[in-house]
């Protein structure tokens, strides 16, 4: 059987393409759907922007978005949470926050859907950390286990709740443990 090779793209014509929902991403010339979010990723991400920005973004050491789009290193993701040192944001002319992203972010948090691969979301961490990314984080809600990405250090395992999670130089006034955040999965009736 004879395959056809998919057509890639470059990076300027998929960021001529219409956004879609959930994002698509750009990776190797390929570009790849993201999954739908489902209720513990959601509620996981809906939640840890809020609890990140309550230190770093008052302090003015940094900033947390949720699903933006940042384009760099010949890809472009868009990360689950993206935070960027208050040092590093974008500001356009008019000293807003840039609508366009175009360098790596300092901390990625990505949060594993059930049909997602670790492997892809592992290679967009590493990927990020190779241009300039301070941290990265896998959590898995299903396996309640969360993996941090040190940059330049070998990647840690956290399954105990009372885990402190390490966080990047610039917010280290943060602190979340594993319990705090698979926590909020919980329903209290």
């Amino acid at each position: 059987m004879v395959q056809t090779p998919k057509k890639t793209l470059t990076l300027e014509e998929f960021l001529a393409l219409s956004e879609t929902h959930p994002s698509s991403e750009y990776i190797d010339g390929q570009v790849i759907q993201k999954p739908m979010p489902q209720g513990k990723h959601s509620t996981i991400q809906g939640e840890i922007c809020p609890k990140i920005n309550a230190v770093v973004k008052v302090k003015k050491m940094g900033w947390a978005f949720p699903e933006l789009r940042c384009t760099f290193g010949g890809i472009s993701i868009v990360p689950d949470v993206a935070v960027f040192s208050w040092t590093r944001l974008p500001i356009d002319e008019n000293g807003d926050i840039a609508n366009t992203f175009t360098i790596a972010p300092d901390w990625m948090i990505e949060i594993l859907s059930p049909e997602q691969s670790h492997t892809k979301v592992t290679k967009k961490i590493l990927h990020a950390l190779n241009h300039g990314t301070q941290m990265g984080w896998l959590i898995d809600p299903d396996e309640r286990f969360i993996a941090a990405y040190p940059a330049g250090k070998q990647p840690l395992a956290f399954e105990a709740l009372d885990s402190l999670l390490p966080v990047p130089n610039f917010c280290q006034e943060l602190q979340l443990t594993v319990g705090e955040i698979f926590g909020w999965l919980k329903v209290n009736l």
